[in-house]
């Protein structure tokens, strides 16, 4: 049995596009950052930081989520690469069921979110037909996906806010523990049509921001992998902007998603994604604040 080598060093050692491209999100005036000032600066992916002169580490990490239409290649592949990069990160699927590839486009495999286990659906479909499964790529997309949690999970059926301690054994676990997150990343203009429609159906209970971005990337293996590396390049280019602002303002609020650290960095988002839609033009963006 083949396995994706990337889980070994970054699990814990306790255990269809769109026809058009979306617009670019609107520009907001530029800030000052810490990396413009004379006593903060960012020197190291967002970790390291200099006051007075003095570095000091600053171990603060924005909390993902990622989403696709069956929590199975997308957002698994983004879940992946975000827990390798210490990233606290939950993912999720936003469709009815569960829908993995068949014999035909007709004839695809349905399983319930939130019940079924990445290891019964690799089992299920190896007796179903392994050559055509390995072939097709979903044998060790299923592989990868139950290295990294127990099964799919449903969008529309996460409790925001509730504590997740029976998933201790997930990738990006810690951290996520608190059941929010900061930033939702979802794969498809569909996806991030419901996760919107959704938290406006709830009527933010928690009254807490959450930005809500959308990358249009295709349902395939590769672009999947290819997906992955840019969710990465933008949570990293998120995160050192948060770590400015809260070098600048403090932490004042940051645990409820206000006070002035964080206002500072929700007015830097836009410019954010606009210069990383310029990396990756491939995966057009989409992007708005929500509310838990």
């Amino acid at each position: 049995m083949s396995a994706d080598p990337r889980l070994a060093r970054a699990r814990p050692s306790s255990a269809a596009a769109p026809s058009s491209q979306p617009s670019q999100p609107p520009r907001v005036p530029s800030r000052p950052t810490a990396s413009t000032t004379p006593d903060a600066r960012n020197t190291s992916n967002g970790q390291t930081s200099q006051v007075n002169g003095a570095e000091q580490e600053d171990p603060f990490k924005l909390r993902f989520c990622t989403v696709c239409a069956s929590n199975n290649n997308r957002s698994m592949e983004g879940h992946l690469r975000l827990a390798g990069a210490k990233y606290p990160v939950i993912s999720f699927g936003t469709g009815s069921l569960v829908r993995l590839p068949g014999p035909s486009a007709n004839q695809p495999n349905v399983y319930e979110f939130n019940s079924t286990s990445y290891d019964a659906m690799h089992q299920q479909l190896q007796e179903k037909d392994s050559n055509l499964y390995r072939s097709n790529g979903i044998l060790t997309i299923l592989e990868r996906n139950r290295g990294i949690k127990q099964g799919p999970e449903r969008w529309q059926n996460w409790n925001v806010g509730e504590p997740r301690m029976t998933q201790t054994k997930d990738m990006g676990f810690e951290g996520s523990q608190g059941g929010v997150a900061d930033i939702v990343v979802t794969c498809e203009e569909r996806c991030w049509d419901a996760v919107v429609e959704d938290l406006l159906n709830r009527g933010a209970p928690l009254n807490r921001p959450v930005h809500i971005i959308n990358m249009d990337i295709k349902d395939s293996h590769e672009e999947g992998l290819v997906g992955g590396k840019a969710i990465v390049d933008l949570a990293d280019s998120l995160n050192r902007a948060a770590v400015e602002e809260r070098m600048i303002h403090g932490e004042e609020g940051w645990a409820q998603g206000n006070g002035p650290g964080r206002a500072g960095f929700d007015e830097r988002v836009s410019d954010i994604l606009a210069d990383w839609q310029e990396r990756w033009e491939q995966f057009p963006a989409l992007w708005t604040v929500a509310w838990f």
